[in-house]
């Protein structure tokens, strides 16, 4: 049984891999990141006051109590 394990073993070891060609989804990503950062913008435009008043309004509360 352990001459078919070692035997296993070096074949799995030794057998010859092809070459990766696959680089995945490049695209698909760059345009999810790309069309994050556009709603990111845009919310930041018709929202940003409101956003940095939330935001001063939650600082100042947990620094008063």
């Amino acid at each position: 049984m352990s001459l078919y394990l070692t035997r296993l073993f070096v074949t799995l070891l030794l057998k010859p891999r092809p070459a990766r060609t696959e680089r995945g989804d490049v695209p698909g990503w760059v345009l999810i990141t790309v069309m994050t950062a556009g709603l990111v913008v845009a919310i930041w435009k018709l929202a940003g006051d409101q956003l940095a008043k939330m935001l001063s309004d939650a600082l100042s509360s947990v620094t008063n109590k």
